[in-house]
């Protein structure tokens, strides 16, 4: 098993900026994809970025070139930090973690971007 604790998010104004990070930890050997997830109120989960263990990412159109994910293979952590944040960025987020193939999911932490 693979436990996850997610920590940031909160409250920030439009054009903004707030970072996220998510420390795994528990039966790890080799974790192949870390990432974030959001959901918002009456949507469904949609992913805002990943990244692969060798440093590959993916990033949703949406955040393209305001958002930017990391991780620290080292210490099974995995870092978002978001940018110029706008209202449609709120939403609770997620941390994702594939290790050896079993997927985990965090307890979300929200994020609110209003003035």
């Amino acid at each position: 098993q693979v436990q996850l604790v997610e920590s940031g998010g909160g409250l920030v104004q439009p054009g903004g900026s707030l970072g996220l990070s998510c420390s795994a930890s528990g039966s790890i050997l080799s974790i192949y994809i870390m990432g974030w997830y959001r959901q918002a109120p009456g949507k469904q989960r949609e992913l805002v970025a990943v990244i692969i263990r060798g440093g590959t990412t993916k990033y949703a159109d949406s955040v393209k070139g305001r958002f930017t994910i990391s991780r620290d293979n080292a210490k099974n952590m995995v870092d978002l930090q978001m940018n110029s944040v706008k209202p449609e960025d709120t939403a609770v987020y997620y941390c994702y973690v594939n290790e050896r193939g079993n997927e985990y999911w965090g307890q979300g932490i929200q994020v609110t971007v209003s003035s």
